[in-house]
C-alpha cells in the first residue's frame, strides 16, 4: 500500500511540475547529447530498414500462389492496429530526447495572486510593558513570564498560527519598539521565520536588555509606514499594522502631540491600524486615551480593541484574522530548475503500454 501511494504521490508532483512549465522558458543543458542521440537513433532506423528489405526479399521460385478471394467475402481489415505498438514507441521519442538535453527553468520573475495580506506586526517593549497581564492558556510559565510583553508575545504567536492554519499567505514583517522603533523581520511569507523572530524578542533576557523604555508609538507608525515604502507596498491594497501596546505614549501623556497627529502617517498612507491595548483589568474607558485612541484608528480604517484580560485578547486577535480576509499579489523569483522529470515520466508511460501491448495481446504481436 505504501509503495502505492508512493507512486500517486510521484505522479501527483510530477503533473504539477508538468503544469508549471513554460516551454518559452525552458534551457537545455545537454541539447548536442539529445541530437546525437536522435540521430543515432534515426540512422539505426534506416539501417535496419534496408537489411529488412535485403535480407526479407524472396524470389518468385520461394513464392507460392494462391487463388484470389472475392473482395465482399473479405473481413474488414483490423491490421493497422499491428502498428500501435511501434507508434507509442515513436510518440516516447521526443518526449525521451527532451528528458535526455536535461531541460531546466531559467530565472524568471512573475506576479501571483494569493489569498492574504501584508501585516506588520508591532510589539510594545517599554518599561510599563512589564505590568502583570495573567493569560494562562497563551503563556505559561514563571511570574515573571506574565509580564504584559510577554503575553502580548503569545498573542501574536497566537495569530500567526491562526493565519498559518487558514488559507492565507501573508507577507508579515515584526517591529520592536519604545522610544525607538526597530524593524525584527522584514516582510517574508516564511511564517516559522516570523515564529521564531518572535520567540527570541520574548526572551526574557531580550526583553529587559531592550536599550528603549519609553513609549512613542508615533515613532512605530513611522517605522512601520516606512517598512511598506520599503518593499514599495504603498500602492497596493491589504496592507495592515496590528499593534500590541498598553497605550501609554509618552508623548501624549506630556501633551507634547495629539493622539490624531501620531497615526498621521498611517493615515496618509491608506494602512489601517488594529490596536490591541493590553492593560489587565481595565476594560475600555478605563484607560483615559481609549476613546482617542479608538478615534484615531478607526480614522486609518482599522479597529481598536480594549484587551483587559485573556478572554477579550484572544477574541481581539480572533477578529482581526477574521477581518483580514483578502488578496495579495506578490513578486516570485522563479530560480534554475531541473524539468526532465515530467518529459521521462511521459516516454516511460508510453514504452511501456507499447511493451505491455506487444506481450499480452496477440494483434500486437507482429511487428510491419
Amino acid at each position: 500500500m505504501g509503495a502505492v501511494v508512493d507512486v500517486l504521490q510521484l505522479v501527483s508532483a510530477t503533473l504539477a511540475e508538468w503544469n508549471d512549465i513554460r516551454p518559452a522558458e525552458l534551457r537545455f543543458w545537454h541539447a548536442d547529447a539529445a541530437r546525437l542521440a536522435l540521430v543515432a537513433l534515426g540512422a539505426l532506423a534506416m539501417t535496419l530498414v534496408v537489411l529488412r528489405s535485403t535480407l526479407a526479399r524472396r524470389s518468385d521460385r520461394q513464392r507460392v500462389g494462391l487463388p484470389a478471394l472475392l473482395r465482399s467475402l473479405q473481413r474488414p481489415s483490423s491490421s493497422f492496429m499491428r502498428h500501435t505498438p511501434v507508434l507509442l514507441m515513436s510518440a516516447g521519442l521526443p518526449f525521451f530526447a527532451l528528458a535526455l538535453a536535461d531541460p531546466y527553468s531559467t530565472l524568471t520573475e512573475r506576479l501571483d495572486t494569493f489569498p492574504g495580506r501584508r501585516i506588520c506586526l508591532m510589539l510594545d517593549a517599554s518599561s510599563s510593558m512589564i505590568r502583570p497581564f495573567t493569560a494562562p492558556t497563551l503563556r505559561t510559565g514563571s511570574a515573571s513570564s506574565q509580564a504584559t510583553f510577554f503575553t502580548t508575545v503569545a498573542a501574536a504567536e497566537r495569530f500567526v498560527q491562526l493565519r498559518m492554519n487558514g488559507k492565507y499567505k501573508d507577507l508579515v514583517g515584526l517591529v520592536e519598539f519604545g522610544d525607538q522603533a526597530y524593524v525584527v523581520t522584514p516582510f517574508t511569507t516564511d511564517y516559522d521565520n516570523i515564529l521564531l523572530s518572535l520567540n527570541l524578542v520574548g526572551d526574557f533576557t531580550e526583553f529587559i536588555r531592550f536599550p528603549d523604555q519609553g513609549t512613542i508609538l508615533a515613532r512605530a507608525v513611522e517605522q512601520g509606514v516606512n517598512l511598506f515604502r520599503a518593499f514599495d507596498f504603498l500602492d497596493a491594497t491589504g496592507n495592515i499594522m496590528v499593534l500590541f501596546s498598553d497605550g501609554e505614549d509618552s508623548e501624549v501623556i506630556a501633551g507634547n502631540r495629539g493622539v490624531a497627529e501620531i497615526v498621521r502617517d498611517a493615515v496618509d498612507a491608506k494602512v489601517p491600524i488594529y490596536f490591541v491595548r493590553t492593560r489587565f483589568d481595565r476594560g475600555f474607558g478605563r484607560v483615559v486615551s481609549d476613546a482617542q485612541w479608538k478615534d484615531a484608528v478607526e480614522r486609518t480604517g482599522g479597529r481598536f480593541y480594549a484587551a483587559s484580560d485573556e478572554a477579550t485578547l484572544i477574541q481581539a486577535i480572533q477578529d482581526i484574522d477574521r477581518v483580514s480576509a483578502g488578496r495579495i499579489e506578490v513578486k516570485q523569483y522563479v530560480s534554475q530548475r531541473p524539468k526532465y522529470r515530467p518529459f521521462a515520466l511521459i516516454a516511460a508511460a508510453l514504452w511501456s503500454v507499447a511493451v505491455g501491448l506487444a506481450l499480452t495481446i496477440p494483434q500486437f504481436r507482429s511487428f510491419p
